[in-house]
């Protein structure tokens, strides 16, 4: 019997790869066994403005939850009962992620994920920075250009590996088969 998934996608403050990210949010929220509530940090609205998104996420997703501080809208609680199969966080920014790894919940997606991890839901990571190399992008007006992620934020993207109940993907496509293997609920 299948049933149904309930995931927290949390979206930060990075373009990076936003239009593949918001698509396979769409495939997962177009799937009958998910449910998917989506949480947006004060950073990732800017970002999703700046791409012309943020209209979109709201008619194509049913439940749209913006930071209004670290504890406002109150999600870290049920995440840490259990009361969703999955906490996904993509694109994760370099910031958050260092928050995260350094254990600092200053934000309501950071904070959420430190009272995730103090229960038994699993955590699913998309960093934006996470390769010794040269990263091309498009920002919001098409333009095309390159970053090179700092070795302080490949440091960190290692230690949320080495971290208990956390998973890290290396592409935001594979989130829907990490999600599909985690154990149901009872």
């Amino acid at each position: 019997m299948i049933t149904m998934k309930r995931v927290v996608w949390g979206i930060t403050g990075s373009g990076d790869l936003i239009h593949e990210i918001i698509k396979t949010m769409r495939t997962l929220e177009d799937d009958p066994n998910a449910r998917l509530t989506v949480l947006v940090s004060k950073a990732g609205e800017q970002v999703l403005r700046l791409y012309g998104l943020w209209d979109m996420l709201h008619t194509s997703f049913s439940k749209v939850l913006k930071e209004t501080n670290s504890n406002v809208p109150f999600i870290a609680g049920p995440l840490q009962l259990g009361k969703y199969d999955a906490l996904v966080v993509a694109p994760l920014t370099a910031n958050s992620t260092a928050k995260i790894a350094h254990g600092i919940a200053d934000t309501l997606i950071t904070n959420a994920v430190a009272q995730t991890l103090k229960g038994n839901t699993p955590v699913l990571l998309y960093p934006v920075d996470q390769v010794d190399e040269e990263v091309h992008t498009i920002g919001p007006k098409g333009e095309e250009f390159s970053i090179r992620p700092r070795e302080i934020d490949l440091d960190n993207v290692r230690r949320l590996k080495e971290m208990e109940r956390v998973s890290v993907v290396d592409s935001p496509l594979l989130i829907p088969n990490v999600i599909s293997q985690f154990p149901d609920k009872e």
